[in-house]
């Protein structure tokens, strides 16, 4: 995958940010990804210092019809000092019901998915299919700040390619009552390609007093500092960069990096203590694909990886990947 470096020897300034009545100990967070961002994945970065983490997406609809697939997604670990939960919808009084549920009691933060850019989420009107209702994403917004939540929202640049609705729809959404705005800086046709356009996220960060965030295309420290150079955002969000590496957040951070092995191991280990041995051999199996991309001996690992049914064959692969690589 291609890396962009910046120009300069430009370092990302870390800083908290303060989110409503909220405060992150840094400004370096990760997206909403979803399929990946389970309980034990934030738990993984925020031990390793992320400044805020999401869950995946959760379908308010989902959440008031009571659907045991959907309050799987709600789990949280202690290592979540500010919990945030990330949700999609159409319809603003499903979400303040959604939102009064006490299953979301113990969210501190409300994210509302308006970028997601998947057929089947667009087509029902959901994620960013908003971007075509402005005055439906500001309802949601006034709703759910009125029934006393702190609220963040994650967009895109517009549909279309030159078609940008953010820095407009982004000044209505503060005024009613968003706290955070994270922009994923591409169209919804983009989906996660192509340069993302750093200009237009520094236009809506002039546009609105609230912090925003930059996200699209980091994979590296450079690509962080390159984009709080060029946006002049207030922080970046992973995505992508986070699920293979997840120790791009110290990178970043310029803090130490964890013991590589221990962690991949204690990520695998929180999700048989879950769901089970076996489910969890099987579950583990897309992320540990991304673990073991790009690293010497990958196919024959992988291939050992998609036939595991026990804890210790998972372990074996692991230190087999690393004995390989040392």
């Amino acid at each position: 995958m291609p890396t962009k470096r910046s120009s300069n020897n430009c370092t990302m300034n870390i800083k908290s940010l303060a989110i409503g009545r909220l405060s992150t100990k840094n400004n370096v967070f990760v997206a909403p990804l979803a399929g990946f961002s389970d309980f034990a994945f934030r738990n993984i970065c925020y031990t390793l210092g992320a400044g805020l983490c999401f869950t995946e997406m959760v379908s308010v609809k989902g959440l008031t019809y009571g659907g045991q697939g959907t309050k799987e997604l709600l789990k949280t670990t202690d290592a979540e000092y500010v919990k945030a939960v990330q949700l999609f919808g159409d319809d603003p009084d499903i979400f303040v019901k959604a939102v009064k549920l006490t299953e979301l009691d113990k969210f501190d933060l409300i994210d509302v998915n308006m970028g997601c850019p998947v057929p089947k989420v667009f087509n029902n009107g959901e994620g960013s299919a908003l971007l075509l209702k402005p005055d439906l994403a500001e309802a949601i917004v006034s709703k759910l700040a009125k029934a006393g939540k702190t609220v963040s929202v994650k967009m895109r640049l517009g549909v279309e390619r030159g078609q940008n609705v953010a820095v407009e729809l982004g000044k209505r959404l503060e005024g009613a009552g968003a706290k955070l705005l994270t922009l994923h800086a591409r169209a919804k046709c983009d989906y996660y390609s192509g340069e993302p356009d750093y200009a237009e996220c520094e236009r809506l960060k002039n546009a609105v007093k609230i912090p925003v965030i930059f996200n699209g295309g980091i994979f590296t420290a450079s690509d962080a500092d390159m984009a709080m150079e060029k946006s002049g955002a207030d922080g970046v969000m992973l995505a992508r960069g986070a699920l293979r590496t997840p120790w791009l957040i110290n990178e970043i951070l310029k803090t130490p990096l964890p013991d590589k092995r221990e962690l991949i191991t204690r990520h695998f280990d929180m999700i048989c203590d879950d769901r089970g041995e076996r489910a969890a051999c099987t579950y583990f199996r897309k992320q540990m694909a991304l673990y073991l991309k790009n690293v010497r001996g990958a196919k024959k690992l992988k291939e050992k990886v998609f036939v595991a049914l026990t804890k210790k064959e998972y372990h074996d692969v692991i230190d087999e990947a690393f004995s390989l690589n040392e």
